[in-house]
């Protein structure tokens, strides 16, 4: 089955120390939220945040990605879940040419509470760049979402609801960026208010309260860098 890539957003380039090989961000580009009017109305395909930060251990790695942001409480109260017609995939480079060398694969199927996620990687991808197609043997983790799934000493893996850990003074920003605010959808609701020039002190945090789906894989730092390698590239796509 192929898969066309829709969005990449490179999320951090990551340190990895040769004793511990704990991850320290270099850079991040990460938030990505809502910022067309396409994810506006799909909602499940929109990357929000892609993260990466040392694990729960020395030498593990923790890999999260966020999707579906702002999910209200109403919706999480009635159940929203992840699509099983899309593809979401975390990628990486440990070679330096801005080429993924790993991905990790990870798809849905069955749906509400019942909901199952299936997780393979890290593997060499079938091929790189703007297409994918689903790999068919490696590493793979899975079972129910809103579940801790895997191994404490290899890769673990949740996926499900969270606080979304983003901080935005939405309205403000609207004010700023006009031309930003969406012309439908839920956000095109927010209030009209006078232009500005800068931020609120203090700020109204827009995303406090409300969900997103996530995707966090935690595993041994090792599996993603040869030995000698000091730095990975993480980005992260969402394919229909």
């Amino acid at each position: 089955m192929s898969f066309s890539k829709r969005r990449a957003l490179l999320a951090m380039a990551l340190g990895l120390g040769a004793a511990a090989l704990a991850a320290r961000a270099r850079t991040a580009l990460a938030s990505d939220h809502q910022d067309t009017p396409e994810v506006e109305l799909n909602q499940r395909m929109d990357i929000n945040d892609l993260y990466a930060f040392p694990g729960a251990s020395a030498g593990r790695i923790a890999l999260v990605l966020t999707t579906a942001s702002p999910i209200t409480p109403a919706q999480a109260q009635a159940g929203f879940f992840f699509d099983p017609n899309l593809l979401y995939q975390i990628k990486i480079d440990n070679t330096g040419d801005g080429i993924e060398d790993l991905v990790f694969q990870v798809t849905f199927d069955g749906s509400g509470a019942n909901q199952r996620v299936h997780v393979m990687g890290p593997v060499k991808p079938n091929e790189t760049g703007t297409s994918s197609t689903l790999i068919s043997g490696g590493p793979e983790v899975s079972g129910p979402i809103n579940q801790v799934l895997g191994a404490t000493g290899g890769t673990q893996v949740y996926a499900g609801l969270r606080d979304d850990p983003f901080w935005i003074d939405l309205e403000q920003f609207f004010r700023i960026l006009p031309d930003r605010k969406p012309v439908s959808g839920t956000l095109s609701q927010l209030p009209e208010q006078p232009s500005a020039t800068a931020w609120r002190n203090p700020g109204i945090d827009f995303l406090r309260g409300l969900n997103t789906l996530a995707i966090a894989i935690e595993l041994p730092s090792a599996q993603l860098s040869p030995g000698t390698t000091k730095k990975i590239g993480v980005w992260s796509t969402i394919s229909r």
